[in-house]
């Protein structure tokens, strides 16, 4: 199961059943990768 809106955590988003997506494994690692390059950082 994926998650449309990363939760980073967030147990209510996390759990939250409508911000979940299915998704193959290929289609998933590929969409992750895409975000986590994109994740922004604050220092």
């Amino acid at each position: 199961m994926d998650h449309i809106k990363a939760h980073r955590g967030d147990q209510v988003l996390f759990w939250d059943q409508s911000n979940w997506q299915p998704l193959c494994k290929k289609c998933h690692d590929k969409k992750t990768r895409t975000a986590d390059q994109f994740q922004e950082y604050s220092y």
